[in-house]
């Protein structure tokens, strides 16, 4: 990125050159070379920026390709392993264990059912991804059944609202310090309260300082759509409102 924006600086200082020699020596030849010198920047820079531009919408592709199949490989993983459970389970005649497994496996369903319901591609992706990631921290979401946001929120707010959740989650994955190993859990709930859109966040174990981790989030949320409507330091809880009526 620097030596980009180093190469891209020197060649649009380089018209310095022709614009001094116009100033100590003005003549038909002097005009025409800092025309033309002007014109090669102007080209030479038009054209790089592009061409950077390019290979910035080619990294990104490739890096969201990259995400898009970590995510399925291992909820493909997820459904192997479920249905290698509820086979021996079948296989060793325990209905039982078998009918327990067949609710988990349609729970999930559910749950990425009403995950994907909610309309926003971003927040869908990052909620859907979220746990293909090494983390200390586990992710248990939960939404209300027919809640749906598209309809709600435009393109750009829906935005916000990823960028938002995204941080808030970062904010609990480092608010605490656990032993190696150890796994703490965030459920992150969507509901709708009063025609606005309630977002909560609760935090399970030690997360450190709850004032520091309270600052961070009302820090992420100042400007924002939502606002930080509750808080309970004892609990690591939050409350996020998105009114709808704006």
């Amino acid at each position: 990125m620097k030596s980009w924006k180093g190469i891209v600086w020197a060649v649009m200082l380089s018209v310095t050159l022709p614009l001094g020699l116009l100033y100590w020596h003005t003549t038909l030849f002097t005009c025409l070379l800092l025309a033309v010198w002007v014109a090669a920047v102007l080209a030479f820079s038009f054209f790089y920026n592009r061409r950077h531009f390019e290979e910035e919408l080619r990294i990104q592709e490739k890096t969201l390709q990259q995400a898009a199949n970590r995510t399925l490989n291992h909820h493909r993983h997820d459904w192997m392993n479920d249905l290698q459970v509820l086979y021996g389970y079948i296989q060793l005649n325990k209905p039982d264990k078998s009918v327990q497994c067949v609710e988990r496996i349609k729970e999930r369903i559910a749950l990425d059912s009403r995950i994907a319901k909610l309309g926003i591609p971003s927040l869908v992706f990052y909620l859907q991804s979220f746990r293909t990631f090494s983390s200390n921290l586990e992710l248990e979401v939960q939404v209300e059944e027919g809640l749906q946001l598209e309809d709600k929120l435009t393109p750009g707010q829906g935005d916000e609202l990823t960028s938002v959740v995204m941080q808030t989650v970062r904010a609990y994955q480092y608010s605490g310090l656990t032993s190696q190993g150890d796994t703490r859990i965030l459920r992150l709930s969507f509901t709708q309260d009063k025609g606005d859109i309630l977002i909560s966040f609760e935090g399970k174990g030690e997360h450190g300082n709850p004032e520091l981790l309270q600052e961070q989030i009302y820090n992420i949320v100042q400007g924002k759509i939502m606002k930080a409507e509750q808080w309970r330091p004892s609990e690591a809880y939050v409350e996020l409102r998105v009114p709808l009526e704006m």
